[in-house]
């Protein structure tokens, strides 16, 4: 997954590459550039999961506002549920 654009991630694409990093950065075997850029992309990696939640949690409350003026109808199991 390293190398791949960050915008064109899934969040749990995001999230496994940033394990990745977090656990080669554990082992401390990287040569200081290479942790760097390690680093680098887990700080991009970090603020791409987030934008990717806040749109998540946008796209929610815009879904709970449009359903603001439903009327609410008690749920009743079928038979079998």
């Amino acid at each position: 997954m390293a190398g791949k654009r960050i915008d064109t991630l899934s969040f749990d694409a995001t999230l496994d590459e940033l394990e990745g990093i977090v656990q080669q950065m554990e082992q401390g075997e990287l040569p200081l550039e290479d942790a760097l850029k390690q680093f680098e992309r887990g700080i991009q990696l970090v603020r791409a999961g987030q934008l990717k939640l806040t749109q998540a949690e946008q796209k929610v409350q815009i879904l709970l506002s449009e359903q603001d003026h439903s009327e609410l109808v008690p749920f009743e199991p079928q038979q079998g549920e």
